[in-house]
Order: C-alpha cells, then sequence, then structure tokens
C-alpha cells in the first residue's frame, strides 16, 4: 500500500451556486482522494485575467495515497462529474469548479499537462491568503519562502474579501456544525421515521415527541370540541417539559441533535382546533414557554398531500386516527405554511416528499439529505 502525502489544493467557483459547488468537490476529495485534514475560510475574489462574475475560493490540505498524476486524474474526473466543461481556446474562462494542485509534500513536478508547485502561486492573492491560513509556515520548495513572505510579496491588486461561508469534509461534519435539527411534518408525513434513520446514520441525539400515553387524544379524535382544550394542554405541558430537559442536555457520546417535532407544533394545533377564547389563552401561556425552549438551526418540513398521509394514515393501523378527515390535515398544513411564512428567522426548509419513499429507497433518501445539505451550505451557518 502506497504511503500517504500531504497535498495542498486550491479550488474556485464563479458560476451558479458557488458555496454548493465547493462543497460539494470537497466531499467528493474526501471520498475518493484522501483524508482532508484543514479547510480553509472562504474568500470572494474579482476574477483573475478575464472579466466575469466574482469567484469564492478556498485551499484545503489533504493526506493522500495518490501519486500527482493519479490526483489529478481524479481531480479531473470530479471536476467533469460537477458539470465543469473546458474549452479549447487559450485564456481564462468561467467555470463552475476549478480544482488545482498547489504543492505535493515538497516535490517538484514538470510534465505536459503537470507542473507542481503550481506555477501561478506566488502571483495569486485569492490562492495565497486561504493558504496562508492554513499553512503559513509551508515553504515553496523553490523559491524557500512560506505562505506569509509570499502573501506580503504578492502584487495582486484585486479584490479579495472573507466571507461567512464554512465547508466540510463529509456530511457528518457539516450535520454535526448544526447543533439541532428539527424534522416536523402533518399527521403520517414520516418525520419520526426520518428522524430515526437520521440520527442512526450522522450519530445524534434523538428527540422524539412522546404522545402514546396521551389520555386524551383518543378522546379527542371521538369529540373534538370536548376534548380539544384539555388535549392541547396536556400536549403543550408535556412537550414543554420534554422538550427542555431533552434539549438542554447533551450527549458527549453523539455529535449534535435531531427531533422529529418542534415545540411550536403546539400553537399550530391549538389554533385549528380550540375556540377563540380558549386559543386567547392558551397563546398567552405557549408565548412564555416558547421564549425559553432551544430553537433548531434548521427547521425541516416534510409535506406530503393530503390523499398521500391518509394512505399513511390507513397503514400505520392507529385506531384513534381512522376517522381523521381531510379538512382537518388540510388545516394542519396551512397553519405550518403560516407559520414558516411568519417566522423566516426560523430557517426553515420545506420538502415535498409525496412522492417520494425514503425508508425503502435510498436514492430519496440521499435526496432528502442533499437538499438539507445545500440549504445549510447556501445559508452559511
Amino acid at each position: 500500500m502506497p504511503q500517504s502525502k500531504i497535498a495542498y489544493l486550491a479550488l474556485g467557483s464563479n458560476l451558479g451556486d458557488k458555496p454548493n459547488h465547493l462543497q460539494k468537490a470537497l466531499f467528493a476529495l474526501q471520498e475518493k482522494v484522501g483524508d482532508i485534514r484543514r479547510i480553509s475560510p472562504v474568500y470572494q475574489s474579482s476574477a483573475w485575467g478575464f472579466e466575469a462574475d466574482d469567484f469564492l475560493n478556498c485551499c484545503l490540505e489533504i493526506e493522500t495515497p495518490c501519486m500527482p498524476q493519479e490526483l489529478l486524474a481524479h481531480i479531473v474526473a470530479i471536476e467533469t462529474s460537477l458539470g465543469r466543461v473546458r474549452v479549447q481556446e487559450e485564456g481564462y474562462e468561467a467555470r463552475i469548479i476549478d480544482i488545482d494542485i498547489l504543492y505535493y509534500e515538497n516535490e517538484t513536478v514538470v510534465s505536459e499537462n503537470l507542473v507542481i508547485p503550481h506555477p501561478e502561486i506566488p502571483f495569486r492573492k485569492f490562492v495565497l491568503r486561504p493558504l496562508a491560513d492554513i499553512a503559513p509556515q509551508y515553504y515553496h520548495p523553490i523559491l524557500n519562502k512560506d505562505s506569509r513572505n509570499l502573501l506580503q510579496e504578492c502584487k495582486d491588486k484585486g479584490s479579495l474579501e472573507k466571507t461567512s461561508y464554512r465547508l466540510f469534509k463529509d456530511q457528518q461534519a457539516l450535520f454535526s456544525h448544526l447543533g439541532f435539527i428539527a424534522f416536523e411534518g402533518n399527521i403520517g408525513a414520516g418525520k419520526t421515521t426520518l428522524a430515526q434513520k437520521f440520527a442512526e446514520d450522522f450519530n445524534a441525539k434523538l428527540v422524539l415527541e412522546r404522545f402514546a400515553d396521551n389520555p386524551f387524544l383518543p378522546k379527542f379524535y371521538e369529540d373534538q370540541s370536548r376534548y380539544a382544550f384539555p388535549l392541547e394542554m396536556s400536549f403543550l405541558a408535556d412537550r414543554y417539559q420534554q422538550f427542555t430537559d431533552d434539549t438542554s442536555q447533551y450527549d458527549l457520546f453523539k455529535n449534535f441533535m435531531v427531533s422529529d417535532y418542534d415545540i411550536y407544533k403546539s400553537l399550530i394545533f391549538a389554533q385549528i382546533t380550540l375556540q377563540e377564547e380558549e386559543f386567547r389563552l392558551y397563546r398567552k401561556l405557549f408565548n412564555l414557554m416558547y421564549k425559553e425552549v432551544k430553537k433548531p438551526k434548521i427547521y425541516v418540513y416534510l409535506y406530503q398531500t393530503t390523499a398521500r398521509l391518509l394512505e399513511n394514515i390507513k397503514n400505520r393501523g392507529r385506531a384513534y386516527e381512522q376517522n381523521i378527515e381531510a379538512s382537518y390535515l388540510d388545516k394542519i398544513n396551512q397553519g405550518y405554511f403560516d407559520f414558516i411564512k411568519s417566522y423566516p428567522q426560523q430557517n426553515s426548509l420545506v420538502i415535498d416528499v409525496s412522492e417520494m419513499d425514503f425508508v425503502r429507497s435510498e436514492h430519496d433518501y440521499n435526496t432528502i439529505l442533499n437538499t438539507i445539505q445545500e440549504f445549510a451550505t447556501s445559508k452559511s451557518f
């Protein structure tokens, strides 16, 4: 087995969803090339050598078993898979993704398709600035100057600004950084199933809503007007106590938290089920409680059509749910959408899973993961 070597790479993008192009490139490099050990901050820079939209740039340190030409082949394949199309004309061009090998240990390589160290390093501030962040004392093997000295001497006058975007080597690291993700949805949307699978796959502490023992729930489905207020008050008290306890106690052996509910659902359901005077009283108490609870970094709402919800409810076979009417589910959906519109600071992400089967289909499950990943990356958490 070949001995691993340290290489430094520079990445850039100035087309489309630039932060996500960079993030996907890092995931691919981690999967196919080696272990990413350091990632620089992301910088925004003016196009170098031609007129085009600004770039997002970063550098990384990677430990790889690949020899230089093999490393280059992987890089070209990754660029192609992400949609880069190379033109034949000479000169610079806008690109979805650009990955350059800056250094490969202290080695020098000169061939028709690869030169290491990259010959443009001393002249590019958008390379030297992020490189100095992760390898300030790394010496250029030919110029015998480290990254900080090269940056100080660089004559590049192009604009360069540090951004708030964060990049990670894999999804595990990205989701862990978020700290707390809540999955929400209508009755029968699959939020508990997805939260369980997500927590298992990414080593998250699982916070599940406990409602099976609520004595008012079966009675509510039989006589909503009579049992709505005691049901909603009971749910609110239970959710507040449980949610506060579970989200305030971190598990040292878990990377982050994921829940199958957010306490705000109490207000959404109460507004649907309670009379006007009851709801005003309920809301006063709720507002006091809501100020104290931990908010998720991302609030994922799993949308399903009412017909699909009714099918799911029928299939899971809970006796007290079988008489739920379509109009009630429609009101719940509308209540969630009203909440999402009213609280933009909640960082809400709506995913339509009406045509998905994320339990049986790995493709559908990965689609959900990638959607959350892209949302998180674009928000620069």
